[in-house]
């Protein structure tokens, strides 16, 4: 077995420790009650939440799994995994970049757990790697227009000020759950780009959930939108599609798989060389997507392969 630690996540957008892991002063015991039960502990796994923002967060975890390390060592227990979690972050925007967060994971490793010790070092990177993989398109279904209380206030036409609500065909009971969990409020791209003297307007976009929880996004200035217009979410990968339930029998997106041009015209170059000659040398195998074959490319695919839902 693995002993999950707590940490202080209480900066990260996820909170895991208040369900998971045990705080330090809580570990021998643990341990003792592992070793008189022939229960063998053989590492020390941790957690800190998605969007942390600070990565010294991570520093101090592997200082307290070293801790935990040796407890379980002295008590016979044969420690040789860490599991640093994830959480980590899958897009160019996130306010720590993963490669800041990576220079303090290797330095603190390095000075707890350096090359040779014998430990073998996990990470859990299923954020980092598909959050930007996947482009979510929802359609408008409904649209209203609701009066604000803001008694006193009037647009310059003198009518009182409104705002539009328009209903989108998924929401936090499905793709957009992360609104829930990682408090997050996305951020949508207009099928057409508006014109510089089109004019805005309050907005917010709300699920098909009839309740007062199903709000995907409030606050946000867009143009006059119709119903059956469609509104485009970048990022959506991690924990979208798969955490979402068939709220009142809605069906299952649709996933259409993408990639630039270039890439699949070389990758189709590849497939039929391969075929004509299975045993030339020199011709790489076919693979996957636009950014693995960059290295065989002149030049590189017009934008990183993606799929939309």
């Amino acid at each position: 077995m693995v002993l999950c630690i707590a940490n202080d996540d209480s900066h990260s957008l996820s909170h895991l420790s208040l369900k998971f892991g045990v705080p330090l002063k809580s570990c021998r015991h643990l341990l003792e009650s592992a070793k008189k039960s022939h229960v063998e502990v053989v590492g020390v796994s941790f957690h800190i939440g998605s969007g942390c923002p600070d990565p010294q967060a991570y520093a101090q975890s592997i200082a307290d799994a070293r801790l935990v390390f040796e407890m379980g060592t002295e008590l016979g227990h044969r420690m040789h995994v860490l599991d640093l979690g994830g959480g980590f972050p899958g897009t160019e925007g996130a306010k720590v970049r993963f490669e800041e967060i990576a220079s303090v994971i290797n330095s603190a490793l390095d000075l707890y757990f350096p090359e040779g010790c014998g430990v073998d070092i996990l990470a859990e990177l299923g954020r980092y790697y598909v959050t930007s993989a996947f482009t979510v398109a929802v359609s408008i279904i409904a649209k209203k227009e609701v009066l604000l209380d803001q008694p006193g206030r009037e647009e310059e036409n003198g009518s009182a000020p409104k705002t539009s609500v328009y209903h989108l065909d998924e929401g936090i009971y499905g793709i957009f759950n992360s609104v829930l969990f990682d408090n997050i409020c996305p951020t949508p791209i207009l099928q057409k780009k508006p014109s510089m003297e089109q004019p805005l307007y309050s907005s917010s976009l709300w699920g098909p959930a009839v309740d007062g929880c199903d709000c995907v996004a409030e606050g946000l200035w867009l143009p006059q939108l119709h119903v059956g217009d469609w509104l485009v979410f970048e990022n959506m990968g991690a924990y979208t599609m798969g955490m979402g339930s068939l709220f009142g029998g809605t069906q299952a997106c649709h996933i259409t798989y993408a990639m630039s041009r270039v890439a699949w015209e070389a990758l189709r170059r590849q497939l039929m060389a391969t075929e004509q000659d299975d045993d030339m040398e020199g011709v790489c195998k076919p693979l996957s997507c636009g950014w693995e074959i960059t290295d065989t490319l002149c030049v590189g695919p017009v934008f990183t392969p993606a799929s939309i839902m």
